[in-house]
């Protein structure tokens, strides 16, 4: 212990390397939390039920899926900046092509964006990641990329705000009468058409104004000087590292582990909105509670960071995905503005788990298996594509025996922290 307080989390050689990168997480983070809300907010203006509006993280998260393995071995030829650059370029392309998804207001077309921004985002975590946790020793690597993954909120506290004070806010389609009752529903469609033109471009704006951002970061790092990968000598095929990944049971367990964990964090997150919804709570005043769970979340990471200088890291992962237990618990038996405050206090026990399970996964493996091995946790995010369309439907259902739909939906969550609790009690009790 007193030999991890001597060796510095990030040495001065790579302190402007990591700031830079590590501002990317933000990016992302941005992006990720900016689309969260737009399920609601889809569900109404589309006049969609709400297992369909979750379509956007099926879109979103899905092409983690599909471009992780890509960005992988992109990377493995060329190297980290270049992977970095590509997957800038492509968020741009997404992020713009909403301009003329507003245009033909075509839901579809609006997938289709999100499905090529989130090409980006794979090239991204799947570069920066691997890349902060090779930017200095190796016993401070969990601990490095849990700091630049603490900057990951602050992207999507941003994004939160943006969203509940420019676009939920200014939506027409969420009036409600004296009841709490959205009356988008009950107008004519002369009055319905202009309402979602004018919500659609409201919704169009903030992604248009990123993909421009995204353009001037990528002017940025083009011309910044990047440390360079160590080369490998006499590098094995990609399907050897395939191979040894398959044999390795704490990676698989890890993979599995970060796809429920995504999962539990995206259902966590989006569907706070219904869970608020169902209590009369307008969009834009339910993304507040977003707001300060994602702040909770954020304090809770710069905690934990601090913590793993006392306590196992895979201890702690355990620890904290039993108390997401208990709280989850609380939110699927508890009706009322108790469960929604246990559903905000979550997100201080899924603060640590993304980059932990990524850390633990990771480590021991050779350099040349980090990059796959590095795609298949990345790919792991595709649980935050299926899982809430199946929370989506059992929220369409409105009553699942006693419970209501919102409520019992969270049943989800509980069982991706089990089998989380569960991998965490593994890696310090099997896999030494």
């Amino acid at each position: 212990m007193s030999t991890l307080k001597k060796i510095p989390v990030v040495s001065k050689e790579y302190l402007l390397p990591f700031i830079v990168i590590t501002s990317l997480f933000s990016l992302w983070g941005f992006a990720n939390d900016i689309t969260n809300p737009m399920v609601a907010a889809f569900k109404t203006v589309m006049e969609i039920s709400t297992a369909k509006a979750a379509l956007v993280q099926l879109a979103f998260y899905g092409g983690y899926a599909t471009m992780a393995i890509p960005a992988a071995l992109f990377v493995r030829k060329y190297s980290y900046k270049s992977g970095i650059l590509l997957g800038l370029a492509m968020y741009a392309l997404g992020a713009l092509l909403f301009y003329p998804a507003a245009e033909f207001e075509m839901f579809e077309f609006f997938l289709a964006s999100l499905y090529i921004l989130t090409f980006g985002l794979a090239f991204l975590e799947t570069t920066a990641n691997p890349f902060i946790l090779s930017m200095g020793d190796e016993k401070t690597a969990t601990q490095r990329l849990n700091l630049a993954q603490a900057f990951n909120p602050i992207g999507s506290l941003f994004g939160m705000f943006v969203a509940s004070k420019f676009i939920l806010v200014a939506l027409d389609s969420d009036i409600r009468n004296k009841a709490g009752e959205v009356i988008f529903s009950t107008l004519s469609e002369i009055e319905k058409a202009t309402i979602r033109t004018h919500d659609l471009e409201i919704i169009r704006n903030p992604y248009v104004i990123l993909g421009f951002v995204v353009i001037a970061m990528f002017v940025i790092i083009s011309l910044l000087k990047m440390p360079k990968r160590k080369s490998i000598e006499n590098p094995t095929s990609a399907k050897s590292s395939f191979q040894r990944l398959f044999k390795n049971s704490k990676y698989k367990e890890g993979v599995l582990a970060q796809l429920f964990y995504v999962a539990a964090q995206i259902m966590c997150w989006t569907f706070i909105i219904q869970y608020a919804g169902n209590l009369g709570i307008s969009k834009a005043e339910a993304q507040n509670y977003n707001i300060v769970a994602m702040s909770i979340f954020l304090g809770s990471r710069f905690v934990s960071t601090f913590l793993m200088k006392y306590i196992n890291a895979k201890k702690l992962l355990m620890i904290f995905a039993l108390c997401a237990m208990a709280t989850v618990s609380g939110v699927i038996l508890i009706e009322g503005m108790a469960g929604l405050y246990l559903l905000v206090a979550t997100s201080a026990f899924m603060s640590l788990m993304f980059p932990t399970i990524y850390g633990i996964a990771l480590d021991g493996l050779s350099k040349e298996d980090t990059a796959l091995g590095a795609a298949g946790l990345v790919m792991a995010i595709v649980g935050g594509a299926l899982m809430p369309i199946l929370q989506g439907s059992m929220i369409d259902m409105e009553k699942i025996g006693p419970f209501t739909g919102v409520n019992f939906s969270f049943i989800l969550p509980f069982i991706c922290f089990c089998f989380i609790a569960f991998y965490g009690y593994r890696t310090f009790k099997v896999h030494k």
